[in-house]
């Protein structure tokens, strides 16, 4: 059996023949309007080809200059992940023929990154703490991107030929990379979960990064071995790479254990190699065999001078830190008034922030966390993609909220006007000016559709007469009807009750 094999070993005798070894590498895309060694622009989707210069190129005689905000983040990043600072650190040429990498090396760091030794506590679904510790935080240049024409997968095996796009290029990136993650048995995948997303919090909260995992602004490689319960040594590892959602890391090492697990048990041996994630079904396949840090041939950046933040700067950068995701969260908390467990609940779907993101645009907290774990959950599940990714922002969903409020949008009607905003049809108001959606508040008008609707209903009206007041939702619901769903409900029973009373 090799590790190209299909076959799966089931999760739970996985957990009761091996132990899971996970290192989990983030590359962080830093919001710097400037890119890491030159002046060269980041912003995300322009032409391709159209942010870049011979720095960036790698042309003859151009000589890299330290973007002095990429090390400042970086410092801030490091802080953050309880990290001591190195007040002298290097950058080095990372050596490799990549196509997407003009320069053919790569300016990171090696032996010196600028912060080490760190930890980050993250909280499991069920509330159970764990702790994951850093190894390091190094600054480094993002590569290009490949476009790969032809295949079928978008992958270059297949493709007729490829196209690059050098924009992205030089954009700087923290890399952070996890000490081995040991001892979590079958509850690894949720841990890479929830390490993911707790990094991702912080590094929002800290305004470093968009952490857009849509846009590639935050990649995760997940490194998983098995080893046999009675073995002392690590096994090989697979570096699964570029996984860009938190639900695919967990996937992504949960598919790995049962791969690994059915060769091992099958006689094979692991490749040490890189591995490609499947959206659409979950899966991995084999990239390229996987280099050592000596394959790179690491030697020092000679064109750069060392990094050498003062130690009065990383203390006054200590201080600019804000308040972490999990202390404000605990502070929301009691101001809310809420469980543990709905707290809890509401940290899984993602949707604390976007709750204070909505109640700051002016939202009350109870609608808000109704709008976002009912309603906008079920069109996230519906559409496949995360709560925070949906294309409306908490902006918008308190203006309608707030329409709701005020009596111009029915609940109902709110959430159509929420479906047309994820649709991109633009912003709340003019969506409800477009479709005439507002509530009818005119009485004549109604009366005229409440009149029509007992006059259709003769047997209704004798039940209301007698007595049933219940019978009136049959009336009530043919008016909304008639109006579109435009009517105010509340107003139309009065109304109705009203017209049979004093007939």
């Amino acid at each position: 059996m090799t590790s190209a094999t299909t076959e799966l070993l089931d999760y739970d005798q996985v957990n009761a023949d091996f132990d899971p070894v996970m290192g989990l590498e983030v590359h962080v895309e830093l919001g710097t309007e400037t890119k890491m060694f030159c002046g060269c622009p980041t912003a995300f989707g322009a032409e391709p080809n159209t942010q870049v210069c011979p720095v960036c190129l790698g042309f003859p005689g151009s000589l890299p200059v330290a973007n002095g905000k990429a090390i400042e983040s970086a410092i801030r990043i490091g802080l953050a992940l309880n990290c001591s600072i190195r007040l002298s650190s290097l950058f080095a040429r990372k050596n490799y023929f990549y196509p997407d990498q003009p320069k053919n090396y790569q300016i990171s760091q090696y032996d010196d990154p600028i912060a080490y030794d760190g930890y980050l506590d993250v909280v499991l679904p069920d509330g159970t703490p764990w702790r994951v510790d850093i190894e390091r935080a190094h600054m480094e240049e993002d590569t290009g991107k490949s476009l790969h024409i032809g295949g079928a997968t978008g992958r270059i095996h297949g493709a007729s030929h490829s196209l690059l796009d050098y924009n992205r290029a030089g954009v700087p990136l923290v890399e952070i990379v996890t000490k081995p993650i040991v001892g979590a048995g079958s509850r690894a995948p949720e841990v890479a979960r929830a390490y993911v997303t707790a990094l991702r919090d912080l590094l929002k909260a800290l305004g470093v990064s968009d952490v857009r995992m849509d846009q590639g602004s935050l990649r995760c490689d997940a490194n998983v071995s098995l080893m046999r319960k009675d073995a002392d040594e690590f096994g090989t590892r697979t570096e699964t790479k570029n996984v860009n959602s938190l639900k695919s890391v967990e996937v992504a090492v949960r598919y790995e254990m049962c791969r690994q697990g059915a060769i091992l048990t099958d006689g094979g041996e692991i490749v040490q190699e890189t591995r490609h994630f499947h959206e659409t079904d979950g899966t991995t396949s084999a990239g390229r065999r996987k280099e050592t840090a000596e394959d790179y041939r690491y030697f020092p950046e000679p064109d750069l001078p060392p990094v050498q933040p003062a130690a009065e700067w990383v203390e006054e950068l200590r201080g600019t830190l804000p308040e972490l995701p999990w202390v404000r969260r605990a502070r929301i908390q009691q101001e809310w008034g809420v469980s543990d467990e709905v707290m809890r609940d509401l940290v899984n779907v993602g949707a604390v922030d976007l709750i204070i993101a909505t109640t700051d645009a002016g939202a009350k907290a109870d609608a808000a966390r109704s709008w976002w774990v009912s309603f906008l959950a079920q069109q996230a599940n519906a559409r496949g993609t995360e709560l925070a990714d949906l294309p409306i922002n908490p902006a918008q969903v308190a203006t309608i909220i707030g329409l709701v409020d005020e009596g111009k949008l029915t609940t109902k009607l709110g959430q159509q006007v929420a479906v047309a905003v994820l649709d991109g049809e633009g912003e709340p108001a003019q969506i409800v000016a477009d479709r005439g959606l507002e509530v009818v508040r005119d009485d004549s008008a109604l009366q005229k559709a409440v009149d029509e609707a007992l006059a259709a209903n003769p047997d209704i009206v004798e039940k209301i007469k007698g007595g049933k007041v219940k019978a009136a939702g049959k009336i009530v619901g043919d008016v909304m009807k008639a109006t579109r769903g435009q009517a105010d409900a509340a107003r139309v029973q009065e109304l109705v009750l009203d017209a049979v009373n004093n007939a």
